[in-house]
């Protein structure tokens, strides 16, 4: 057993592990909604966009998480306003968006010869160098997700399941659209300097798409994810300790690894009911 403990004896290890638990239960908040809406791409597309924003604010001097704040806003704000012509599919519009801010963003990068070590820390995250700082950034953050989560959950359900029926009733499913969306931007900028932007999707999407396969009901969904994203980031700390990999990638990969196999045993379960049907 001691080797199950030994990584959380060290201080920057147990920082980490906090760490992972907020983004984890961040993360559940806000993912459960990208996979029963159906927003997995923007997701991905928000998480990359974002470069611009932090490479123009680390030049600049200014902190990057406003960077990527206004960053992700703007692309947020862009596939709203694009969304709305007849012409253009909301994924058109979110992969021109995608394509034009990740462009410009290598483009400034490469024009800069000090931003290899940062590029790296904003691709993959530096969970071991967690903060006192960035723990509070976090729970703050939580704080935030949950009070929009929990205010907004009947809109927000009413979004993911029959949008048309929440017009008729009045419930405004556009402005439920940009609070969802406004949960989602604030989840990924708040997690993207802990795992950083190409490994916050894999908590994002992987525990609330495991989850959905054994529940229906959006709380349970919620729980579920952040207990696979809690158990996803233990996991991934231990073995990172272990295996000398890196941590932040480590815990994406289990997070990632949870959801195959609660696919897998979502068909096991289901494989004796339809070889029943059949036999009958």
């Amino acid at each position: 057993m001691d080797w199950l403990l030994d990584p959380f004896q060290v201080s920057f290890v147990r920082q980490a592990l906090w760490a992972g638990i907020l983004v984890s239960l961040l993360c559940a908040l806000a993912g459960t909604w990208v996979v029963l809406r159906g927003m997995a791409f923007l997701g991905d597309a928000m998480s990359h966009g974002m470069l611009l924003g932090v490479a123009l604010a680390s030049l600049a001097g200014v902190n990057v998480l406003i960077g990527a704040l206004l960053s992700a806003g703007g692309m947020a704000f862009g596939v709203s306003v694009l969304s709305r012509s007849a012409r253009l599919t909301q994924d058109t519009s979110i992969g021109l968006l995608f394509a034009g801010m990740l462009s410009l963003g290598v483009i400034v990068v490469s024009h800069s010869q000090s931003f290899a070590v940062d590029l790296t820390a904003f691709l993959f995250g530096d969970v071991l160098a967690v903060g006192g700082r960035d723990l509070a950034g976090l729970g703050l953050a939580l704080a935030v997700t949950a009070g929009v989560a929990v205010l907004g959950h009947r809109l927000f359900v009413a979004l993911a399941f029959d949008p048309r029926k929440a017009h008729t009733l009045g419930m405004r499913p556009r402005v439920a659209h940009v609070l969802l969306l406004a949960l989602v931007t604030l989840a990924i900028v708040a997690s993207f300097h802990i795992v950083g932007t190409l490994l916050v999707f894999g908590l994002l999407i992987g525990p609330p798409a495991a989850a959905a396969l054994w529940s229906r009901r959006i709380p349970t969904i919620m729980l579920g994810a952040a207990l696979i994203g809690i158990a996803s980031t233990v996991i991934g700390l231990i073995v990172s300790w272990h295996a000398a990999t890196a941590a932040g990638a480590t815990i994406a990969a289990v997070a990632v690894g949870a959801f195959f196999l609660s696919a897998l045993g979502d068909l096991l379960r289901r494989r004796p009911v339809r070889l029943e049907g059949a036999a009958s």
